[in-house]
């Protein structure tokens, strides 16, 4: 063994596999029929088949991972309940429920409140506009909280009464990058005692203000390129260890390895044509 290589695994921490629950929607009646954010081309053709494949690979991934993975049933006329990141927040067994922007996918929130009650879950209807876990990503003990495009920023200030968490509020600046889970991967969803959690994300997704806040807390953050952000490749899953992205994303996977994660490729390139991937099509479940 080199001695620069020596210094490089002395160098890489060894990471923290956690369990991870999590809650899915097949997307059965996925098309795209409307136009609500710059991926979506309702012109163009969409392969249901196609789509429902390439997310069985997905569940079938997290499977393999050991994750608890639960089902909502999708509904038909909401083509997008497969982005089931959007459909509310849950933390300490309370669920957040989802208010959309549009109205196309407005039902999709007291769907997923259903079945957040269905399952034990304490839920707490939304006064404000807010599209779940897309907009709310909880980085050890903080909330990373996006606004800009779907979420109001008054929902920010609800989520940190109901939870009793910090709330950093981040303004997304970029059309393309319309919900905080497209611009920011969390690596490290519970980093053990000591450590400190880690995040990756794309600089030009975020106005300045939003852009000193991420610098000044996450000094050692994977900086992706433009290229992998385009194939959503921050819109990922990671339990720690095992990082799930896009299979494009190249570079990302590069930068994961050499940080020591394992980073698992996916192609949700038909989820894509919605403007979802990995993480939209995964909401996370916290007792």
């Amino acid at each position: 063994m080199t001695e620069t290589l020596a210094r490089n695994r002395a160098e890489t921490p060894e990471r923290t596999v956690s369990k991870r629950s999590v809650l899915m929607c097949r997307p059965d009646y996925f098309t795209v029929s409307y136009q609500i954010n710059p991926w979506m081309h309702p012109e163009n053709p969409t392969d249901t088949s196609l789509a429902v494949t390439q997310w069985n690979e997905l569940y079938r991934t997290y499977l393999e991972l050991g994750f608890d993975v639960q089902l909502v049933d999708p509904i038909d006329g909401l083509p997008d309940m497969v982005y089931a990141a959007n459909g509310g927040f849950v933390l300490d067994n309370i669920a957040y429920g989802a208010n959309f922007t549009y109205p196309e996918r407005q039902p999709e929130g007291p769907a997923y409140m259903d079945w957040f009650r269905a399952n034990g879950y304490d839920v707490r209807v939304p006064k404000e506009v807010n599209e779940g876990e897309g907009d709310f990503l909880l980085v050890g003990d903080t909330i990373l909280a996006g606004t800009g495009f779907r979420t109001d920023r008054a929902s920010h200030r609800e989520v940190a009464e109901i939870f009793g968490r910090d709330v950093i509020s981040l303004e997304l600046v970029n059309p393309s990058f319309y919900h905080v889970d497209t611009a920011i991967a969390v690596l490290d969803p519970a980093p053990a005692p000591g450590e400190a959690a880690n995040i990756a994300y794309l600089p030009s997704a975020f106005n300045d203000a939003g852009l000193s806040v991420l610098r000044e807390r996450y000094p050692d953050a994977i900086i992706v390129t433009e290229e992998d952000a385009s194939v959503l490749g921050l819109n990922s899953y990671s339990d720690g260890y095992n990082v799930v992205i896009a299979s494009r994303a190249k570079d990302f996977e590069r930068q994961l390895r050499e940080h020591g994660y394992n980073p698992i490729g996916v192609d949700l390139s038909e989820l894509l044509l919605g403007g979802g991937g990995v993480k939209c099509c995964t909401l996370e479940l916290r007792r």
